[in-house]
C-alpha cells in the first residue's frame, strides 16, 4: 500500500469521529494550507509558462466540458434524492474538480510531472483552480435565487458588478506575476544568496512562496494553492530555482503529508453505515464518472490512449477546493450537511484508491492494446500530426536522425544539428508542439515513440541516429528494440539522470549514453586544461 493510505488511517485514527486521543482540527487545517502551498510552490519551480501554454488547447476546453460533465452527474444524482436545485449544483461541482496536490504527489512519484501527460494533467488543474475561484467569488450573490437560507442575499450586489470584479482582480493578478513579479522576485533571491548564509537564502525562498499566497488571496481573491504556482513558476526563471526546489524539499515533503492527515481528521466513519448506496454513488461518479469523461476528451483531442489514461487516473478524485465548496455551501444555506459527510467520504476514498489506478495504468494500456483492435486504434487514430506529409522529399529521409523528445535538452541538440546541415526528424507526443515546429518547416511527428507505429512514421529504418532526448528511462527500452528490429545498424545516443541509470543503460549496451553532470564536468575540466595549457576555450 502507497504511504498516503497511511496518513490518512492516522487522520481518521486521530479525527473526532473516533476514540481516543483526538488533534486540533483547526491547527491541521492551517498546516495542510502551507503544505498546499509549498507543494504548489514546488511544481510551479518546475513548470514554466510555456510548458503549460503548450498544452492550452487541450487542457483550456478540457477542463471546462469535464467540470460541466462531472457537474451535471453530481447534480442528477442529488435531484434524485430530492434535493433542490441549489444543493445538487453545489454538490457536483464540488464532485467535479480534483486535488492538486493529490495529482502531483501520482505523477512525482512516478516522475512524470515534467512529461507532456503530467504538463496536460496539471494545465487542466490549474484551468480547473480558475474555474473555482470564480465559482466561490459568484456563489455567495446567487445564494439567495438559489434556494439559501441565508438572509439578505438578495441584497447582495449585482451579479454582473461581481462577475467584473473578479474577472478585474483575475486580470490584475496575471499582470502582477507575469510582468511584475519576474522583474523583482529572481533579483532578491540573487541578492539574498549573495549574502552567503544558506539559512537567510532557505528563509527567504518559504517567505516567497508563503508571502505570494497570502498576497494573492488577499489581493486579487485568488486561492493561496494558485498564487505559489504561479510564484514558483517566477522563480524557476531564476538562475537560482534548482537551488531553491532542493531547499525546500523537505519542507514540502513534510507538510504535504499533513495536508492528507487533515483529510482524515474529517472523515466521519458513520456515513459508511447510514448511506453505504449514497456513498458508492458518489465514489462512482468521482473515480469512474469523471475518469471515462476525461478520457474521452483526450482522445477527442487525438492525444494517444496512455496520455488519456493519465488524465483520467489524475483526476478521479476530489480534495481540497471540494471542500471549501461544500463549506461555503452548508454556510449559505444551499447544502444540507449530509452532503458535506458524503463529498468528503468521497475524498477519503478516492483519495486512498487514485495511487491504484495510476499503477495499473501501464498493465492496462498493456493489455488493451495487444487484446482489443479498438485501443489499438485508439493509441494511433488518424492524426494527419502522426505521419510526415507527403510534401517531404524522400531523400531527406535516409541517413538523417530521429530525435525522440523536443524539451530543454531536445530542441538544443535539434538546433546544433539543424545549423550543421543534417536533417532531424522530432517525434514529440505534444501535439501543439509538433504543429509549430511544422510551421517552422522542420520535420515533426506527433506520437509516443515507444509505439512502433510512430518510430515507424519517423522513417527510422533508414535513420543513421536515434537520438533519446526524454527523461523517461523506462520508455527507452522498448524504443531502441523496435529501432533495432527495424534497422539493426541504427546508432543510438541517450541521456540519463544517474550513475547507476547510465551503468545500467550501458549493460543493456542500449548506445551511447550522456549524463548531465559527468558532461559538464568533463566540459569544465577541458576548460581549464586548454586555458592551463595556454591554449583558447571554446
Amino acid at each position: 500500500m502507497p504511504p498516503l493510505v497511511g496518513y490518512l488511517v492516522a487522520g481518521i485514527a486521530i479525527g473526532p469521529a473516533t476514540p481516543g486521543f483526538v488533534g486540533d482540527l483547526d491547527l491541521a487545517g492551517q498546516l495542510a494550507e502551507i503544505g498546499v502551498i509549498l507543494m504548489m510552490f514546488g511544481v510551479g519551480l518546475h513548470l514554466s509558462l510555456a510548458d503549460l501554454l503548450s498544452v492550452r488547447k487541450i487542457a483550456l476546453p478540457g477542463a471546462v466540458v469535464q467540470i460541466a460533465v462531472a457537474t451535471a452527474m453530481g447534480a442528477a444524482l442529488a435531484l434524485a434524492w430530492g434535493w433542490p436545485v441549489g444543493a445538487a449544483l453545489v454538490f457536483g461541482l464540488a464532485l467535479s474538480v480534483a486535488s492538486t496536490v493529490v495529482l502531483l504527489r501520482a505523477l512525482e512519484s512516478r516522475g512524470q510531472l515534467t512529461s507532456v501527460n503530467g504538463q496536460i494533467a496539471v494545465g487542466w488543474l490549474v484551468v480547473e483552480d480558475l474555474v473555482v475561484v470564480l465559482v466561490l467569488v459568484l456563489l455567495p450573490p446567487l445564494a439567495a435565487a438559489l434556494g439559501g437560507g441565508v438572509p439578505g442575499g438578495a441584497g447582495a450586489p449585482s451579479l454582473l458588478r461581481e462577475m467584473a470584479v473578479t474577472g478585474f482582480k483575475l486580470l490584475a493578478f496575471l499582470v502582477v506575476m507575469l510582468v511584475v513579479a519576474p522583474r523583482v522576485l529572481p533579483r532578491l533571491m540573487w541578492m539574498i544568496a549573495g549574502t552567503g548564509w544558506r539559512e537567510l537564502f532557505t528563509l527567504g525562498v518559504i517567505a516567497i512562496a508563503l508571502g505570494v499566497a497570502f498576497g494573492a488571496a488577499k489581493l486579487f481573491g485568488v486561492s493561496f494553492a494558485l498564487g505559489a504556482f504561479f510564484a514558483g513558476m517566477v522563480m524557476r526563471e531564476s538562475a537560482l530555482s534548482h537551488r531553491a526546489a532542493e531547499e525546500s524539499l523537505p519542507l514540502r515533503d513534510a507538510f504535504s503529508v499533513l495536508f492528507f492527515v487533515s483529510v482524515g481528521m474529517l472523515f466521519d466513519p458513520k456515513v459508511l453505515v447510514e448511506r453505504p448506496i449514497a456513498l458508492l454513488a458518489v465514489v462512482a461518479i468521482i473515480v469512474i464518472g469523471k475518469t471515462v469523461a476525461a478520457v474521452g476528451l483526450v482522445l477527442l483531442f487525438r492525444y494517444p490512449l496512455s496520455t488519456a489514461l493519465t488524465v483520467g487516473a489524475g483526476l478521479a478524485q476530489i480534495g481540497e477546493f471540494s471542500f471549501i465548496l461544500v463549506g461555503l455551501g452548508v454556510t449559505l444555506g444551499l447544502l444540507p450537511l449530509e452532503g458535506r459527510d458524503l463529498v468528503l467520504a468521497g475524498a477519503l476514498i478516492s483519495i486512498a484508491l487514485n495511487p491504484v489506478l495510476f499503477a495499473a495504468i501501464a498493465p492496462v494500456h498493456a493489455w488493451a492494446v495487444r487484446r482489443s483492435p479498438g485501443a489499438s486504434r485508439l493509441e494511433r487514430s488518424e492524426d494527419p500530426l502522426a505521419e510526415l506529409p507527403a510534401t517531404v522529399d524522400p531523400g531527406q529521409l535516409t541517413g538523417h536522425v530521429v530525435l525522440v523528445g523536443h524539451g530543454r535538452v531536445g530542441c538544443r541538440i535539434a538546433e546544433t544539428l539543424v545549423a550543421d546541415g543534417l536533417t532531424v526528424v522530432v517525434v514529440d507526443q505534444n501535439r501543439e508542439l509538433v504543429e509549430r515546429l511544422r510551421a517552422r518547416q522542420m520535420h515533426a511527428v506527433a506520437g509516443d515513440a515507444a509505439e512502433p507505429a510512430v518510430l515507424i512514421q519517423a522513417h527510422v529504418a533508414r535513420a543513421r541516429f536515434l537520438v533519446i532526448a526524454i527523461p523517461d528511462v523506462a520508455a527507452v527500452r522498448p524504443m531502441v528494440a523496435t529501432a533495432r528490429a527495424l534497422n539493426p545498424g541504427v546508432e543510438v545516443v541517450v541521456r540519463s539522470h544517474h550513475d547507476e541509470e547510465a551503468e545500467l543503460l550501458r549493460q543493456d549496451r542500449i548506445g551511447e549514453v550522456f549524463m548531465g553532470e559527468q558532461q559538464l564536468a568533463w566540459a569544465m575540466a577541458r576548460h581549464v586544461r586548454e586555458r592551463a595549457a595556454g591554449g583558447t576555450a571554446r
